[in-house]
């Protein structure tokens, strides 16, 4: 199978060489930061649409990590538009951390739309480093999409630990690799580098389960699903919780 995945990576590699070139010259990373945010602008109303249910299913126990404070702490790594507010509980006090800062305007109006919650700050911030946040402050650390771009997925588990307070949980919902006995991962394989350029860093092919699995976690609570969504090579999915 390398051969024929060699070929065609290289015909599609061709097609998207006016990509290649702007990447190149040190232009695509700019028009991607920029045009990034009103393609997932688009692309979560759908994608909230058709996983309503799963992400409703998923955070309905974050009420069980609320702190000592009485309020729930929670940090959203990779928080992108605000996809994930409406989910969240009335009182809610969140931070939002993103690489891209053009996010914010987007942030802006979700937080206009979901009043029920409580808005801490934005900080633009990788996963593998987030030092503006500190140690044991946060009750839940909830990351959507996320894993599958980050540079270093065991560096960032780290980083989520490190935030977490003794007993808090990190939250995930993430598109994987598919079984690898089938057509969908031979085309996941064939696309994954034009993808990777395309979509500012992420992976088709990431066994992310992997990663949580040896984090240092003391509980894991993991479940697959073939998401509903229209891309056929997006519809392997893992969400679930840990707790540290």
């Amino acid at each position: 199978m390398a051969l024929p995945i060699f070929i065609l990576r290289l015909a599609v590699c061709i097609l998207a060489f006016p990509v290649y070139l702007l990447n190149f010259l040190g232009v695509w990373n700019w028009i991607c930061k920029i045009w990034l945010p009103y393609f997932l602008a688009r692309f979560s109303v759908m994608y909230n649409k058709e996983m309503a249910s799963q992400k409703r299913e998923l955070f309905s126990n974050l009420q069980e990590f609320v702190g000592p404070s009485g309020k729930l702490s929670l940090l959203e790594l990779g928080c992108g538009t605000g996809a994930n507010f409406k989910f969240y509980p009335p009182g809610c006090r969140v931070t939002c951390i993103d690489p891209n800062p053009n996010f914010e305007k987007f942030l802006i109006k979700s937080i206009a739309e979901n009043q029920h919650l409580q808005f801490e700050r934005f900080v633009v911030g990788v996963g593998e480093d987030m030092h503006q946040v500190a140690d044991g402050s946060m009750d839940v650390v909830v990351c959507t999409l996320v894993l599958c771009s980050v540079e270093n997925q065991v560096r960032t588990l780290q980083e989520v630990c490190r935030v977490l307070r003794p007993g808090g949980a990190f939250y995930f919902m993430e598109h994987v690799a598919a079984e690898r006995s089938t057509w969908n991962y031979f085309w996941q394989q064939v696309l994954d580098p034009v993808w990777y350029l395309l979509f500012d860093g992420c992976n088709l092919t990431r066994e992310s389960w992997k990663a949580l699995e040896t984090a240092s976690f003391s509980k894991l609570k993991l479940q697959r699903l073939q998401a509903p969504l229209s891309w056929e090579i997006v519809r392997p999915h893992i969400y679930g919780y840990a707790v540290k």
